[in-house]
């Protein structure tokens, strides 16, 4: 089969297209053909030497994945899936082919409005807000902002968090994109280009501070989403954009009583994986299912164009999600 491997460690010229093996799945898995790959980070940082898969997954990348299920496994064969049943799936790695092997426990049926390749972009946002959310013990009338709200997880963190009756702040750069979140949901939302991000968002708290913040940036936010926090408030590190080391005025968060959480979740094991997806099933799915939270989609590329796909999600300019179609 087809998959977009990386050549060496580099930038996005070393993701070419090549014959690979096709999957070999065990009892508890689905076998799918692949309609689209989404684009993450992650993938980037492993396309860099910086992310390596975890053992026993492709050494091709994408960690989400929709399409239709062409074979199902002995294990599995009696829990309700069938061949040609459309389904989005998280993966350790190895998305980016023409088929993937999943476990049945990690699959997410796709709702019948909801467009095959479109669902590719679901997945791993779904899994990552709704878990963090849970890690962070976000209740409904509770604060949220949401840093980096124009991406593929904050697009959904926004929808999810606001589905489930919390009050959603959130950032982005520029006026259009501020603009776009607030039809996702954001009750206020925050153009971070602008100086004052933290005197902004207390205004908008009636300077009281937001109980959680879920945060892309790292070490470079680390001073301002203290700031912006509530007394008891919960900072939620999900990504580095920023960098990975920084300063942490710690007589401030003792004050506020506040708790920075971080978290991971290619390097889960399994049965955490599937735990976090039984519940997005329950309690995120039915937002999916009724269309109050859906996918945003910025860009559709063919695999030959996985490079570029990269330059986009690198250059900031994505709103939303880029998809990989084989």
């Amino acid at each position: 089969m087809r998959a977009v491997v990386i050549t060496e460690a580099g930038g996005p010229e070393v993701l070419a297209v090549r014959d690979v093996p096709e999957p070999e799945p065990g009892p508890n898995d689905l076998t799918v053909e692949v309609a689209a790959a989404g684009v993450n980070r992650a993938d980037l940082l492993q396309r860099l030497g910086q992310y390596p898969p975890p053992p026993g997954a492709p050494s091709w990348p994408g960690l989400e994945v929709s399409g239709r299920v062409v074979e199902v496994g002995a294990g599995v064969a009696g829990d309700g899936w069938r061949v040609g049943d459309r389904v989005a799936a998280l993966l350790p790695g190895g998305g980016y082919a023409e088929r993937v092997a999943v476990p049945a426990g990690l699959a997410l049926p796709i709702p019948d409005e909801l467009a095959t390749i479109d669902a590719a972009a679901l997945p791993e946002g779904v899994a990552t807000v709704w878990s963090n959310l849970r890690a962070a013990r976000l209740s409904p009338g509770e604060t949220l902002l949401v840093r980096g709200g124009s991406g593929g997880i904050g697009s959904l963190a926004v929808q999810i968090a606001h589905a489930l009756g919390t009050r959603v702040l959130a950032t982005a750069g520029g006026p259009e994109r501020t603009a776009r979140l607030g039809a996702l949901g954001a009750a206020s939302s925050f153009d971070h280009r602008l100086p004052g991000l933290p005197d902004r968002v207390l205004s908008a708290t009636d300077g009281l501070g937001v109980d959680v913040i879920l945060d892309v940036l790292g070490a470079g936010g680390l001073a301002e989403n203290l700031g912006m926090l509530a007394v008891d408030g919960r900072l939620v590190v999900i990504g580095l954009q920023q960098g990975r080391r920084g300063e942490l005025d710690l007589s401030v968060l003792m004050a506020k009583r506040a708790a920075v959480l971080g978290t991971m979740l290619r390097s889960r094991p399994l049965e955490e994986k599937v735990a976090i997806l039984d519940g997005v099933r329950r309690h995120v799915w039915p937002f999916v299912e009724d269309g109050t939270v859906h996918p945003v989609v910025h860009a559709r590329l063919p695999f030959d164009q996985a490079p570029e796909a990269h330059r986009l999600l690198e250059s900031g300019e994505a709103f939303g999600k880029v998809l990989l179609i084989p």
